[in-house]
């Protein structure tokens, strides 16, 4: 039996923020230096649409497919998973990356209060992964470490 430990919310948000910060933030700054025929934003109501958008999507995707995990996440040692624990591979890792890149705030909300206690977004649910902390061993299974008295 596997034993998997939900991450907080609070840590989900910091690891979001780590990545807006190291991805996003120098993407806003960059745009004001592209050209105008690379600069686009979209924003039909609740969904936006922009270049920074895209990459952090494409980010998220290749990463989180790869290994589970963004900087953020390996920064603040949590993964994405499938309910099982195992990886999540790129498909999933894309529907799960594209609520958080389009549709952040319905995607929580919608997780928040129709999902109460899942400790799910709306587009974690759809993509059946969840987000759970990583509690490594100190010790890989089968060493043991012996400290002389030097």
């Amino acid at each position: 039996m596997v034993t998997l430990y939900l991450a907080k919310w609070e840590t989900r948000f910091w690891a979001w923020l780590i990545d807006i910060i190291l991805i996003g933030l120098p993407l806003w700054a960059l745009s004001d230096r592209l050209p105008s025929s690379w600069q686009f934003t979209v924003d039909p109501g609740l969904l936006s649409i922009s270049l920074s958008s895209v990459i952090l999507f494409l980010y998220w995707t290749l990463l989180e497919g790869y290994r589970g995990q963004s900087i953020g996440k390996m920064a603040l040692n949590i993964r994405v998973t499938a309910p099982d624990g195992e990886s999540i591979g790129f498909a999933a890792a894309a529907v799960e990356s594209f609520g958080k890149a389009f549709l952040l705030i319905p995607d929580c909300l919608i997780g928040w209060l129709a999902m109460p206690g899942s400790k799910q977004r709306l587009f974690n649910r759809i993509s059946r992964t969840v987000v759970i902390e990583t509690r490594e061993r100190e010790e890989p299974e089968g060493v043991t470490y012996v400290k002389s008295d030097e």
